[in-house]
Formats: structure tokens, C-alpha cells, sequence
């Protein structure tokens, strides 16, 4: 039988188009049987990964992004109950929230808490600050794994963990589809990285620049990548004129990246087809709604 890995790359908000991915699988009776995610790829996939289904990943995200009091209401909740826990926080640091304070207030209630507890095997990429690596986490306590993956530097403080200083997995490695090669007899990877939109005529505001900045390094890592050494299917939603923090655009979002699901389902019947089964798939396959 074949195996099928799937890799969730970063990108914030983008990283909501990921839900019609997992849905085509779920339409076509398949199961990953490794899921490796960077940032919000890794937050989805651990859902998936947890035992919900696409659905039920959609359903949570429309909730918890639903309006902006709700939002707000949410990251109230994550800020120090007392001076002593802000003093512990590292105190005031401009731009940093506690990732994994946020994380355990977006995460459905009841996700496990240990890699062992999950029904499928999860690999959460981070980078090691001061180790200048990536870091593979697939053991032990989840939410600290999570929260640092999505520690993007500048908007979450980086996280203590097993002796090193750990921030977003997307700075190493924001589509690790190279984690699964050699374990899985296919790969499926999903790009949601994007990149600026606009053109001579338009200045970028200085956060635009410092986000797109970010977008165009990790896409010079994902395409030498994939030029090197391809996954067996590469899947790109159209996402790019969404900005990594456009998560109160939740509803938009999954409805305009809508027809990436039967892309999706399309191109998977293809890759697993008799004709193609027993040969890699070299080409990109790249996936855009209208």
C-alpha cells in the first residue's frame, strides 16, 4: 500500500488555505502517514493529526476568527495575570507576545498535549537561534513545540525548550517536504509562502517590507529546494495577496482559495493512479482558484 507524507508550509493567514487540502484527502478516503508542518502549517496539521477532520479544522477557524471582538477577547486573555508573570515574560518587549500563550488560546480545548498522544505522527520545524539549524520536533510536550514554530521574530518572543532558543520554522525551513523524503513512498507538499503583491508605483509601508522580506527569503529557500529535489506533488494556492496576519479574513480566505480542494482531489487521483504509481513525479504541480 502506498504511504503518503504531507508537508504544510508557513505563511500566517495564508496557511488557511491548508483546510481544503486536508479536505480533499478526508473526500477521498486518505490518511497521511506523516504530517511535517512549519509555523501555521505545523498548527494544522497537528488538528489533523489530533483525530479532526478538514471540516472540523474549517469549523474551529471560522468560529475562533469569526469577528474581532472575539479575536481581541482571546488575546486579552493571554496577557500576565500578575507583575511578577510580566516580569517573567521578560517585561515590556515591543512586538513580542508569548507564543505559546497565544497558541493554547487559538488551539481547540481538548488537543493532546504530547506528540504520543496524537493519531498521526507530527514533525513541528523550528529554528535553533543561537544553533543556526533547523530543529524537528516529534516528541514530547506539543503546545511548546507549536508556539515555536509560529514564534515569527518581531511578533512573538522566542521559546525556551530542551536547552536552546527556538523561533518560527519557516526561517530554516518554511516547506519541509525534505523531511518526508525516504520515509514515505509519496509526498504531497502545500506552499502557502505567497509573496508581495503590487508593483513600481506602490511603497511598501515598513511592516509590508519587513513581512515581504520574510516572504521572498523563504521562497528562494523553497524554490532551490524544489528544484533540487522535488516532492512528489506541490500544491500552491493562490494566496499572495493576503498578508500573514489576515486571519479576520478567515471567511474570504477559504472562500476565494475555494477551488483549491478539487484540485486538489484531482491531482492526488492522478499521483495514485495505476499509470503513475510506480514512478516519482517530477513535475509542479501548481494549484490556483478561477
Amino acid at each position: 500500500m502506498t504511504t503518503l507524507g504531507l508537508a504544510l508550509g508557513g505563511g500566517g493567514a495564508r496557511g488557511l488555505a491548508h483546510i481544503h487540502v486536508l479536505e480533499a484527502f478526508d473526500e477521498l478516503g486518505l490518511v497521511p502517514d506523516r504530517i511535517v508542518g512549519s509555523s501555521i502549517g505545523a498548527i494544522m496539521g497537528a488538528g489533523r493529526a489530533s483525530g479532526m477532520s478538514g471540516r472540523d479544522v474549517r469549523d474551529f477557524v471560522l468560529d475562533c476568527f469569526a469577528g474581532k471582538s472575539l479575536v481581541f477577547g482571546r488575546l486579552w486573555r493571554t496577557r500576565p495575570g500578575s507583575f511578577q508573570e510580566f516580569l517573567a515574560d521578560g517585561g515590556l518587549r515591543l512586538g513580542q507576545l508569548n507564543a505559546e500563550r497565544v497558541v493554547r488560546a487559538f488551539l481547540p480545548l481538548d488537543l493532546p498535549l504530547h506528540f504520543s498522544e496524537l493519531k498521526i505522527p507530527l514533525g513541528v520545524m523550528t529554528t535553533d537561534f543561537y544553533g543556526k539549524l533547523e530543529c524537528e520536533i516529534d516528541t514530547g510536550e506539543l503546545f511548546s513545540a507549536l508556539a515555536a514554530t509560529a514564534a515569527l521574530p518581531a511578533v512573538f518572543r522566542p521559546v525556551r525548550r530542551d536547552g536552546r532558543v527556538l523561533i518560527d520554522g519557516g526561517i530554516f525551513n518554511p516547506l519541509p517536504f525534505d523531511r518526508l523524503q525516504g520515509k514515505v513512498d509519496k509526498v504531497i507538499a502545500v506552499d502557502v509562502n505567497g509573496g508581495p503583491k503590487g508593483g513600481p508605483d506602490i511603497m511598501p509601508t515598513p511592516l509590508e517590507a519587513l513581512f515581504g522580506a520574510s516572504q521572498l527569503m523563504m521562497q528562494s529557500i523553497i524554490d532551490t529546494k524544489v528544484h533540487m529535489h522535488p516532492p512528489d506533488l506541490l500544491i500552491c494556492p493562490p494566496v499572495s495577496h493576503y498578508g500573514v496576519l489576515d486571519f479576520l479574513r478567515t471567511k474570504q480566505i477559504l472562500a476565494e482559495t475555494a477551488p483549491v480542494k478539487e484540485e486538489t482531489k484531482r491531482s492526488l487521483d492522478a499521483l495514485l493512479s495505476s499509470k503513475n504509481s510506480g514512478r516519482r513525479q517530477h513535475g509542479v504541480t501548481s494549484v490556483k482558484a478561477g
